[in-house]
């Protein structure tokens, strides 16, 4: 390569790492103005604190917590916390009950569900259907008599519904359908294609304000008989406007419930779990793919069922397709609440069924993303949540940075006694290095939630020393180029193209090292491994954009290039063995012929 050549990728090399620099601060000021970036990295749970919530379980009567349910409970939290952006969260078990979330910031309420709700997506037959909220009454009826209730049974004889099944759902009730080829519609009866009203809906003599209870045994989830007098009462009391209607609603899943809409328009009667939700082996959300293979624009949660799950959801819905409205409607109920409750139009036997019901994308991303974690085995109630102080505090991120300081004294210190003058390479490399790990930290914490803890802080302390690592190699590179006689220029090539496959094996070792570390280890070392890996990353473009580039340039000074006593590159101080080379100027030995050699040890 020429050294004109060179000159110019020297160039080019600091260029870009100008501009990568320019754009990381244009970034973060622009994130400042206009979003709700800060100008400094966000601190972790023990530099800054946040709020501790406690929860405790809400069971059954007779029901008691096991500790595999608590564990099993607190690896899901951990998992929807950070599935949610919350980085540094401490989830632990207090005692033999309850679960302690420690989060660095005043948590959302999005957040707070994903941590306390069970997030149990269960299936349940509909047996019965009405208005979420008493109904305005009319004052007469189209015959001239009253009519306590607006609406109408469709026949004489005893409806799982309290009324036309029709006129009590206030929209459209969705579908469900199999992701694979529909090659059972053809066996789907057209009424069930559409809610459409049954002919009769008005011919009923004479008004059902509640359905009817049923003494007899039920013998499977879509059996009427689960009707009880009991459960016909809750369902007749039950005022989905009120907010407060199912905070004590306890749900079995060998039992009825009753039970109203998310958004608390519709009540219902559901049967006994005919699927329950760990048989939910993934969980995906996205926009339709109708069966023509064309995207729409409505959001969709698949949903993939284990081999038993899907066994289960296949005889359920054989079973359900062939119902009357509201019965071939299966609710997927989550924490106790209907979100959908579309009706069969095919049996779904392949294990992946679609639920679409009105959700926007990030809804059906954060109950895909729970769903696809898991439920919790246990439904929790916030027993607590107070403001923390930090564990660590200001005082010892203090000595945390005074130890970072003293650390790049050294080093510099070192650079400077060792390599005089192009020490100061090694200064400004690493100054360089600490403005991009501060940029990207801090746009980290700005896109990412990112948060810098205690062990955060000592990986970019034990960088310090990874970063000189590969200075120094280069640097003894090129001295040893010196040594064998080449010029300062050749030097400096011959000895980077050497240096940089060490440097590279060795940061390539240490990023491993970071990745396997924050794979297995707890939260409290993943700050460790993550400052690692990204100042290794750093390294490895500093040496490659700036140290080398800026070495190639200043091989070229008279200073470097002649060998200046306090260049560090002086030939006349780097000493071989007892035949020492001659220096011949501009950067150059000459070496002793053997005979020379001889006769300056005293040897004829």
């Amino acid at each position: 390569m020429s050294l004109k050549t060179q000159r110019s990728a020297a160039r080019r090399a600091l260029l870009a790492l100008t501009i990568l620099s320019l754009a990381l601060m244009g970034l973060l000021a622009g994130a400042m103005q206009w979003s709700s970036a800060q100008a400094t990295p966000k601190l972790g749970l023990d530099l800054k604190g946040g709020t501790q919530i406690i929860l405790e379980p809400k069971t059954v009567e007779g029901q008691t917590v096991t500790a595999e349910q608590l564990n099993q409970a607190r690896n899901i939290i951990v998992q929807r916390v950070d599935a949610g952006g919350v980085s540094g969260a401490e989830v632990t078990t207090q005692g033999d009950r309850n679960i302690v979330v420690s989060i660095p910031e005043i948590p959302t309420q999005e957040v707070r569900d994903a941590i306390s709700k069970s997030s149990q997506l269960q299936f349940r037959p509909v047996l019965a259907i009405a208005a979420g909220s008493p109904q305005p009454q009319p004052t007469a009826s189209p015959s001239g008599t009253a009519s306590p209730d607006p609406s109408a049974s469709p026949s004489g004889t005893a409806s799982p519904a309290p009324s036309g099944a029709p006129a009590a759902s206030p929209s459209p009730t969705p579908t469900v359908a199999s992701s694979a080829s529909p090659t059972n519609n053809s066996s789907v009866p057209e009424a069930l294609m559409a809610p459409t009203p049954s002919p009769s809906a008005s011919a009923s003599p004479s008004p059902t304000p509640s359905p009817t209870a049923s003494t007899a045994t039920p013998t499977s989830p879509t059996d009427l008989a689960w009707i009880t007098p009991e459960v016909s009462a809750q369902f007749e009391l039950l005022n989905c406007a009120d907010l407060e209607a199912l905070d004590n609603l306890v749900d079995d899943p060998a039992k009825p419930l009753v039970t109203c809409q998310d958004d608390g328009s519709v009540k219902y009667i559901l049967g006994p779990v005919a699927v329950a939700g760990d048989k939910i082996s993934d969980a995906t959300s996205g926009y339709r793919t109708n069966q023509q293979g064309v995207v729409t624009n409505e959001v969709e949660i698949a949903l993939t069922l284990t081999s038993e799950g899907a066994e289960q959801y296949a005889d359920i819905s054989r079973a359900m397709v062939a119902l009357p409205e509201p019965q071939n409607q299966l609710a997927a109920t989550l924490d106790s609440r209907v979100i959908v409750a579309p009706r069969f139009n095919e049996a779904i036997l392949d294990g992946r069924a679609s639920i679409t019901g009105g959700f926007t994308l990030a809804e059906a991303r954060a109950l895909s993303d729970q769903l696809k974690f898991g439920a919790l085995p246990l439904s929790f109630v916030e027993q607590t949540s107070i403001d923390i102080s930090p564990t660590l505090g200001s005082e010892q991120l203090r000595y945390g940075f005074i130890a970072g300081f003293i650390g790049l004294f050294l080093v510099f210190v070192y650079s400077l006694l060792q390599y005089r003058v192009l020490g100061l390479v090694t200064v400004a490399s690493i100054l360089v290095a600490g403005l991009l790990t501060y940029l990207a930290i801090t746009i980290l914490g700005w896109s990412h939630n990112y948060r810098l803890d205690m062990a955060g802080v000592t990986g970019l302390i034990v960088a310090i020393g990874f970063t000189a690592d590969s200075f120094i190699v280069y640097f003894e590179r090129i001295r040893d180029e010196l040594r064998d006689g080449r010029s300062l220029a050749a030097a400096v090539e011959t000895g980077w193209n050497r240096a940089k496959r060490t440097i590279l094996i060795a940061d390539g070792v240490n990023f491993l090292a970071a990745a396997v570390l924050y794979a297995l280890a707890s939260s409290s070392v993943r700050g460790f491994a993550f400052t690692l890996g990204l100042t290794t990353l750093i390294d490895l473009l500093v040496v490659f954009w700036f140290t080398h580039p800026v070495v190639s340039l200043l091989a070229r000074r008279p200073f470097f290039r002649d060998g200046h006593a306090w260049s560090g590159l002086d030939p006349r101080r780097l000493t071989l063995s007892s035949a020492k080379p001659r220096y011949a100027g501009r950067g150059r030995f000459t070496h002793p012929t053997p005979a020379a050699a001889g006769t300056e040890g005293g040897v004829a």
